[in-house]
């Protein structure tokens, strides 16, 4: 079986991609106690009793990057890579445990994505790209090749690099913005072209 942590939209869409596998889900866990259910799945406070940690799988349904990584880290459980039916994924291309590519994506040759990565909604990742783990390419994002996105990044709605980018670690990248220019870790870049407007110490 596998169960998701997180019920909240994004898990909802993890949802309908394991379905769409014919996947068996055992439930949803999430902490918030005004949640019952989640489409007709129970949601759980904690795994139940009938978790079985050597056979079961766990998805971390969650947006928040640092909290993806948070969990991850405390909780050495199965994690599942979810891939969506109409996704394009290169054979030579290699994604990490814990992840999930979802409807329309494209990762072309030689792609390396980390673990617990989300690749949101009609995405293009061009070859040779490195997707660190944690990071969260989201819908419509354009990422030329040889683009660098490094841990925790999360490049925003719209966003198109172009290639031989380097996006630092922890750096966000604002929706439509267009990056002609590495970002430094954990720097905010919004704008055409892309601008500095915070830098994390």
């Amino acid at each position: 079986m596998i169960y998701l942590i997180g019920a909240g939209g994004h898990a909802k869409v993890i949802l309908e991609m394991l379905e769409d596998h014919a996947e068996v889900i055992g439930g949803v866990v999430d902490k918030d106690p005004s949640l019952v259910k989640i489409f007709d799945y129970d949601i759980y406070r904690d795994l139940p009793k009938e978790f079985d940690q050597k056979n079961d799988a766990v998805v971390i349904a969650i947006g928040n990057n640092s909290i993806r990584k948070r969990l991850s880290m405390e909780n050495q459980y199965s994690y599942r890579l979810v891939v969506h039916q109409s996704a394009i994924v290169s054979k030579r291309a290699s994604i990490g445990y814990g992840s999930v590519v979802m409807a329309g994506a494209a990762i072309n040759s030689q792609v390396s994505i980390g673990k617990h990565v989300i690749i949101n909604t009609n995405s293009s990742i061009d070859h040779e790209c490195i997707i660190e783990d944690f990071a969260h390419i989201s819908p419509n994002v354009a990422l030329a090749g040889n683009v660098f996105v490094g841990e925790g990044a999360h490049v925003g709605i719209g966003a198109s690099v172009i290639q031989g980018i380097r996006i630092g670690r922890w750096a966000t990248v604002g929706g439509g913005a267009v990056i002609i220019k590495d970002v430094p870790d954990g720097c905010t870049v919004v704008g055409n072209p892309g601008r500095i407007i915070k830098k994390t110490p």
